[in-house]
């Protein structure tokens, strides 16, 4: 992997690069679509390509190794030849389950005891095979398997578990140079910056994930019900902490104003369900605002979802329209709903990166931010 940072906005931390990996490169900012067990809902791969223009999407080590299985994937020659899309795929090491199966498993310094969410079988995570696992998913960026703490999280706790978090990534380092690639291209580790919302843990962490020198760095832990200031604060701190030439991902965020906020203090990468998740619920994210299709007031509303969106589904469909889908249940509407989101995301960041290549963007951001998130 390499990664080429292009230019600084003049007035923010808000940058603008290349990232190129084996299978193709990414501009970035970018975000990632959520395709947890290989598919992200509702959106084919061709649409994925053609009209969201999606650069890079995101597996799930956890999901993917129960279903469809190891055995299969690498029967398969992993997750590219098995889902079809040949671009790069990012993998979350399972650390994020670690925090939303918390009744369903038990973290101790070997590793995670899952009870499957599928069957009640158990399994344990160890930073070594997690390791392996993505090694045979075949992604080629793999995340370190991490302990995501709640918020609000003791300080005690929250620096037991940077600790340990610490302790496992060297141990993903040393189980990755012991191993090879399984098809041959380059798999590149992301460590995982935590703390919680504590300044001096995340400085601590963020210091320590600095010197193991890995290729790129992320940022978790966050976005986990703590306040928006708060997750500004901290990915503001970090950045400042973390290499200036290495990529900066921050996981699971968020609203296009949580994008737009956190580009400005240094984010290149991000991830999140919401577009997707939020669209089969009827919310769509445009260029004026927010809309809830579900209301009545699109009823007799015939314009088109967004003129703004460059996509087939938001200006060949009106409001209207897919307000019928909704009310009669119908899974176009969802999945309309779904491929305009993810459309409108990646234009937004595409949008910002133009303005950061422009030396124009702290101004531009003021004036969107207050602009998405009106709800119309």
């Amino acid at each position: 992997m390499n990664f080429d940072l292009l230019t600084t906005d003049n007035n923010s931390q808000a940058r603008a690069g290349m990232l190129t990996t084996a299978h193709g490169s990414i501009e970035t900012r970018i975000f990632m679509p959520v395709g947890t067990v290989g598919s992200v809902k509702a959106v084919t791969q061709e649409q994925l390509r053609n009209d969201v223009q999606a650069q890079i999407i995101l597996g799930n080590t956890y999901h993917l190794s129960l279903r469809p299985g190891l055995e299969v994937l690498s029967a398969a020659g992993g997750l590219h030849h098995f889902n079809g899309w040949q671009r790069p795929i990012l993998t979350d090491s399972g650390g994020y389950q670690v925090f939303s199966l918390a009744a369903n498993r038990k973290i101790k310094e070997e590793g995670v005891v899952f009870q499957s969410h599928i069957d009640g079988s158990r399994h344990l995570f160890t930073p070594e095979s997690v390791m392996d696992i993505q090694r045979t998913i075949g992604a080629d960026i793999i995340m370190a398997f991490d302990e995501c703490p709640p918020y609000p999280s003791e300080f005690a706790y929250a620096r037991k578990s940077m600790e340990l978090t610490h302790r496992w990534l060297d141990r993903c380092i040393k189980r990755l140079a012991e191993t090879q690639p399984a098809y041959g291209h380059e798999q590149t580790l992301f460590p995982i910056v935590q703390g919680s919302t504590y300044k001096e843990l995340r400085t601590i962490s963020a210091t320590e994930i600095a010197a193991r020198e890995c290729a790129g760095n992320a940022i978790g832990g966050l976005s986990v019900g703590e306040p928006e200031a708060e997750m500004y604060e901290m990915c503001g701190l970090v950045c400042e902490i973390l290499p200036v030439h290495k990529p900066r991902y921050l996981m699971g965020v968020g609203t296009p104003w949580n994008l737009l906020e956190n580009i400005a203090l240094g984010i290149e990468m991000f991830d999140c369900v919401m577009p997707t998740r939020n669209g089969r619920n009827g919310m769509l994210f445009t260029w004026q605002g927010v809309i809830n299709i579900k209301n009545k007031k699109w009823a007799t509303d015939f314009s088109v979802i967004d003129e703004q969106t460059n996509c087939f589904a938001s200006n060949n469909y009106t409001k209207a329209y897919l307000r019928h889908l909704f009310a009669a249940g119908e899974i176009l509407g969802m999945q309309l709903a779904s491929i305009h989101n993810l459309s409108f995301y990646l234009q937004l960041v595409k949008a910002a990166r133009e303005q950061i290549l422009a030396g124009t963007y702290a101004a531009w951001k003021a004036a969107m931010v207050p602009q998405l998130q009106t709800r119309l």
